[in-house]
C-alpha cells in the first residue's frame, strides 16, 4: 500500500511539474532600439507602457524590456538592432527610420514595430500600408509632409524675414525629403531658404553663429531623431541667438523653443505600445496595418515670445492647440 502511494505521488509531481516548469518560463521580452538617448524616454515610456497595458502586459510582471541606445550616433544601430537579435528578444521597437532600417537588416523574423516621420512603403520597409507583409509594421506621424506648413507658419509670425534656414542632419534619412519639398515651399510665399547642416553637437555653435552673417530671420529646424534629443540645446541657442524658430514637436515649445508643429510623439509611443502588445499576444504585424498618428499640434510660447520681442498675431494665437506662458 505504501508503495502504490508512493507511485501516485511520483506521478502527479511529474504532472505537476511541467505545469510548474511553464509557470516559470522567462517572460517575452521587448528589445527598444532608439536612435537617441535614455534622458528624453522617461514621458515616452510612460505612453508606451499604457499601450502595452491596454492588451495586458505590465513591465516586470509579464513582459521585460531591453535598451538599446545609439546616443544620437546611427552608425552604431546596426550592431545594436543585431545584438537585439542575439539576445532573442520577441518583439523589437525601432524609433526612427535609421533604426528601423537597421532592424530590418538584422533579421527577417522577429516581429518589429517601428515609429518614423517618413514612408515605410517609399523606404521600402513594408509593401503597403494597409497589408505591410513580412515582420514589420508601425507608425508614422505627418512631420516630415508638415515642413512647408511649418515653413508657412514661421512666415506668418515673422513676416519680414526675407531669409529662412532650414536645418538638418545630413547623415539622417529624412533629410533627402526636406530638402526635396521645402525649396519649393519657399519660392511659393516669397522667401529664401538657406540650408545649414549640423550632424553633431560640435556642428551647433558654428551654426548659430552664422544666421547673423547670412542675414537670417527665422529658423525652421527639420525633423530629426538627432535634433528631438537635443531639443533643450536648440531651444536655448536659438533664445541665445535671438531667432524665432519651429520644430515638429510640442517637447520643443515647452523646453523654451518659440512654435512647434507637428505629431505627438506621446500619442506615437502609445499607438506602438499597443501593436507590441497585440503582437504579444499572437497577431502578425504583417496583418496590422501601419497607424498614421494624425494628431497634430501647434504650441506656442508666449514668455520666448517676449523675450524676442516678438507679438504672436491674433490669427496664430487663436489656432492655437496650446500656448505656453
Amino acid at each position: 500500500m505504501r508503495n502504490r502511494r508512493e507511485f501516485i505521488t511520483l506521478l502527479g509531481g511529474a504532472a505537476a511539474w511541467p505545469l510548474a516548469a511553464r509557470a516559470q518560463q522567462a517572460a517575452p521580452v521587448i528589445g527598444l532600439l532608439n536612435s537617441g538617448s535614455p534622458s528624453k524616454f522617461e514621458y515616452l515610456g510612460r505612453a508606451f507602457r499604457k499601450g502595452l497595458s491596454e492588451n495586458g502586459y505590465v513591465e516586470g510582471r509579464n513582459v521585460e524590456f531591453e535598451y538599446r541606445w545609439a546616443e544620437g550616433h546611427y552608425d552604431r544601430l546596426p550592431a545594436l538592432a543585431a545584438d537585439l537579435v542575439r539576445r532573442q528578444v520577441t518583439v523589437i521597437t525601432a524609433e526612427g527610420v535609421t533604426s528601423a532600417l537597421a532592424a530590418k537588416a538584422a533579421t527577417t523574423t522577429v516581429p518589429i514595430v517601428f515609429y518614423f516621420g517618413g514612408d515605410p512603403v517609399e523606404l521600402g520597409l513594408v509593401a503597403s500600408l494597409n497589408r505591410p507583409g513580412g515582420n514589420l509594421t508601425g507608425v508614422t506621424p505627418l512631420n516630415t509632409a508638415l515642413g512647408p506648413k511649418r515653413l508657412e507658419l514661421l512666415h506668418e509670425l515673422v513676416p519680414a524675414a526675407s531669409t529662412i534656414a532650414l536645418l538638418v542632419n545630413p547623415t539622417g534619412t529624412s533629410a533627402e525629403g526636406q530638402l526635396r519639398d521645402l525649396p519649393g515651399a519657399a519660392r511659393t510665399i516669397g522667401v529664401q531658404l538657406h540650408v545649414l547642416r549640423a550632424s553633431s553637437e560640435r556642428d551647433f555653435d558654428t551654426v548659430f553663429a552664422a544666421l547673423g552673417g547670412l542675414r537670417v530671420g527665422a529658423l525652421l529646424i527639420g525633423n530629426d531623431g538627432f535634433f528631438t534629443d537635443r531639443i533643450e540645446q536648440l531651444a536655448a541657442l536659438a533664445i541665445r541667438h535671438a531667432v524665432p524658430a519651429i520644430y515638429p514637436y510640442r517637447e520643443f515649445a515647452a523646453a523654451g523653443g518659440l512654435m512647434s508643429y507637428g505629431g505627438s510623439i506621446t500619442n506615437a509611443y502609445h499607438l506602438m505600445g499597443v501593436y507590441a502588445g497585440r503582437i504579444l499576444k499572437g497577431e502578425k504585424p504583417g496583418d496590422l496595418p501601419v497607424q498614421q498618428a494624425t494628431k497634430i499640434e501647434l504650441i506656442l510660447n508666449l514668455k520666448t515670445a517676449g523675450v524676442l520681442g516678438i507679438k504672436l498675431p491674433p490669427t496664430l494665437l487663436a489656432r492655437a492647440d496650446e500656448v505656453i506662458e
